[in-house]
């Protein structure tokens, strides 16, 4: 049996000073004895700052939002200043009158224009007439689209009242700047004029080739009759002349004119106005009429 040990035995095992065994604070730092200072963590205050992430997503975030808010600023004074500068649209009527008496055709009134007539016509030149304020969005970037896929300039997406305000008010051209004056004169025309006065007025002054002008005109040119004695196929054949008055003349190119006609006919059983039935008969009327006495 082992004898005790005393504890003022010099000679006795005791705790070495140094190990590892104690654990220091120096000013918040954790610093484990043994551990040199190479090797421990940094403090807070130990060494330079950490570097930071750039700046440029930040600057380019702001330079991108200064330039949207420049260029929308710029489109605001735009609007105002091509607003203040178009006509109010008031006088309308009244230039087209005038435009009618120069050029020899009758001033319709939108209840001398046929049903058929209205419906061929909206379904072909603009199917979104009843539901759009003068610019059609959806077909103007419907026909830039196009545009730029085909690398021309093969359609303008222009409404009914767009084509009537170039006609009155911009001496038939809307390119340029007078791109952006129709479709502002479109908007005031359709906030004073209802749709039906609108296409009354488009169809008495809409060029129909060689020099005629409006629907009246041009029943009397092709079928020597009133437009309110005509039927489905001569009022479609009238509707599809303003895309290319003199290509689709039924008197010059007979075969384009009824070509282009199957094409109206077509547009207004897809819109739902005819049934296919009633569509098939009008397409095989003949394109012109002879002569009748005391008619035109």
């Amino acid at each position: 049996m082992e004898a005790p040990i005393d504890a003022a035995d010099p000679t006795a095992p005791g705790p070495a000073v140094g190990t590892a065994t104690s654990i220091v604070e120096e000013e918040g730092d954790s610093v484990v004895p043994g551990q040199d200072a190479a090797s421990r963590a940094p403090g807070p205050g130990d060494g330079d700052a950490p570097e930071t992430s750039p700046r440029w997503p930040g600057r380019w975030q702001r330079s991108v939002g200064r330039a949207v808010a420049l260029t929308a600023v710029a489109l605001a004074v735009g609007v105002v200043v091509l607003w203040l500068a178009t006509p109010s649209g008031d006088d309308l009527t009244g230039r087209v009158q005038v435009l009618a008496a120069s050029e020899h055709a009758a001033v319709l009134a939108p209840g001398e224009v046929p049903p058929l007539l209205a419906e061929a016509v909206v379904a072909t030149e603009d199917e979104r007439f009843y539901q759009h304020h003068g610019i059609d969005v959806i077909g103007l970037g419907r026909a830039l689209l196009y545009d730029v896929t085909h690398l021309c300039a093969c359609q303008g997406g222009s409404t009914i009242t767009q084509q009537l305000v170039k006609d009155v008010y911009l001496g038939g051209s809307d390119g340029g700047v007078n791109k952006l004056a129709d479709m502002t004169l479109a908007f005031k025309v359709e906030l004073r004029f209802t749709k039906q006065q609108i296409l009354a007025d488009y169809l008495s002054v809409v060029p129909t080739g060689y020099g005629r002008y409006g629907m009246a005109n041009a029943a009397c040119a092709d079928f020597h009759r009133p437009l309110a004695a005509l039927d489905l196929g001569q009022l479609a054949l009238l509707a599809g002349l303003p895309q290319a008055p003199s290509a689709y003349d039924p008197l010059l190119h007979p075969d384009l004119a009824r070509a282009r006609r199957a094409s109206v006919l077509d547009a207004m059983v897809d819109d739902g106005y005819v049934p296919q039935q009633q569509a098939n008969a009008a397409g095989t009327e003949a394109v012109t009429l002879p002569p009748a006495p005391g008619e035109c």
